[in-house]
């Protein structure tokens, strides 16, 4: 079973996406914001694929991504923005950091999960 980070500050968000993935046979580790994450990838090195908000204390979610592209043992990682954040401006510069999906909240379940098989291997299901 494959192995999704969220990270997002708002426990109601992280809560709602882990029902969605654990019901989608995903396991679930959750982080409050990008500097829990980066920990959190080093806890669990087995992490298939990242799921993050923008807007975070701490470290935003663009801070983040750029560290995990720039860390050669995180850079592999797929990661899907899940945000609020609806200008195309916003969303060019995190695809050009390395986010392979940008979604814009509330995003459909099915969307979601349909993004992250797209990016994980399907050998890292059950």
């Amino acid at each position: 079973m494959a192995r999704i980070l969220i990270v997002d500050d708002s426990k109601m968000t992280r809560d709602f996406h882990a029902y969605v993935l654990r019901a989608s046979r995903y396991e679930v580790v959750e982080a409050i914001d990008g500097a829990d994450a980066i920990e959190k990838l080093y806890r669990h090195p087995d992490i298939k694929c990242i799921v993050t908000d923008i807007n975070m204390p701490n470290m935003d979610g663009l801070t983040m991504l750029k560290k995990i592209r720039s860390t050669p043992e995180l850079a592999h990682i797929p990661v899907v923005v899940v945000t609020t954040i609806d200008r195309p401006e916003e969303q060019m510069e995190a695809l050009k950091a390395g986010a392979n999906f940008y979604l814009i909240k509330p995003v459909k379940p099915s969307i979601l999960v349909a993004s992250i098989r797209m990016v994980v291997r399907d050998g890292d299901r059950v």
